[in-house]
């Protein structure tokens, strides 16, 4: 319902013209996410590398409707690659494949990740295909599945919401690179999702503990929630393998810095791109919780 309610807002003209059109709404936006232009994002990772900080850089876009869209956006991610190397950065990439083409043509989206993967490889970074909504799980981890095969250099996200992610892991912890495990925020029925808050948290404690004692793989525990860090912060006293925290840029930053500080690898999922808007009202809506981020964001906290 609050969801609802927040999209239903933040979808009218004048909620995008007091974002996107005033002081206010452009310092909350530059929070959030690092400018519309590739420059500005490898500014905003060099600043944050300069911290100690490690970077995922995601070019907003999803859900593309013409071939010419996927193809602009997996050269937008090569043209990143390229940039990771020339300005010597501590950065990886996080694709949508709904931007490259997933679910306009599977196999040109399969296509794009090949080439975007190839392209990291010669930069020697990785690619992080990001989950999106669940009617696109299976052909995401059929196109991770393939490509990580044959390239080697790829990660995958995973949303503890969904019940059927215990099982996706036995199929995809064995295949290595790196698994982001976040809490999911997409609005899912009930007989493919948890719908409490309380059920996602003890599943997302369950996954990372498992991901934790699998040293085939490299656990990325995305969360902002202290009470998920904790188990891992735990658990990490008796892994040797790696693994790191990872959070999204301008949300608790503090406590980014304490844990870098502290000595874990956190890694900052940085967006950019003219898409800044649907993403900015999306985080909103999907995790209600996040609205303390954003209005906090308002006052300088």
């Amino acid at each position: 319902m609050i969801r609802a309610a927040v999209l239903a807002v933040t979808e009218r003209s004048w909620t995008r013209k007091l974002v996107t059109e005033t002081k206010p709404g452009r310092l909350v936006a530059e929070r959030f996410v690092a400018g519309e232009t590739l420059e500005s994002a490898v500014a905003v990772t060099r600043a944050l590398n300069e911290e100690g900080l490690k970077v995922s850089l995601d070019h907003l876009g999803e859900h593309v409707t013409s071939v010419e869209e996927a193809i602009s956006a997996k050269d937008a991610y090569l043209s990143c690659a390229a940039a990771i190397s020339d300005a010597g950065l501590d950065a990886n990439l996080s694709v949508k494949l709904t931007q490259l083409g997933m679910g306009l043509d599977d196999g040109m989206a399969a296509d794009h990740v090949h080439e975007i993967a190839l392209a990291a490889a010669r930069v020697g970074t990785s690619v992080t295909i990001d989950m999106e909504e669940a009617v696109y799980t299976d052909t995401t981890i059929g196109i991770f599945e393939n490509a990580q095969k044959e390239h080697g250099n790829l990660g995958i996200a995973i949303q503890a919401y969904l019940l059927r992610s215990a099982s996706d892991l036995d199929r995809i912890i064995p295949l290595g690179g790196h698994i982001r495990l976040c809490k999911g925020a997409y609005a899912e029925p009930e007989d493919i999702a948890y719908q409490g808050a309380s059920e996602v948290d003890r599943s997302f404690d369950r996954l990372s503990a498992l991901l934790m004692s699998s040293p085939q793989t490299k656990p990325a525990i995305a969360s902002h929630d202290d009470a998920r860090l904790e188990p891992v912060l735990a658990a990490a006293g008796s892994r040797t393998a790696p693994w790191e925290f990872q959070m999204l840029y301008g949300v608790r930053r503090a406590r980014q810095r304490e844990l870098t500080a502290a000595g874990h690898d956190m890694r900052v999922y940085v967006p950019y791109g003219e898409a800044w808007y649907p993403y900015l009202t999306r985080r909103m809506a999907e995790r209600p919780a996040n609205l303390t981020f954003f209005a906090r964001a308002l006052i300088g906290k």
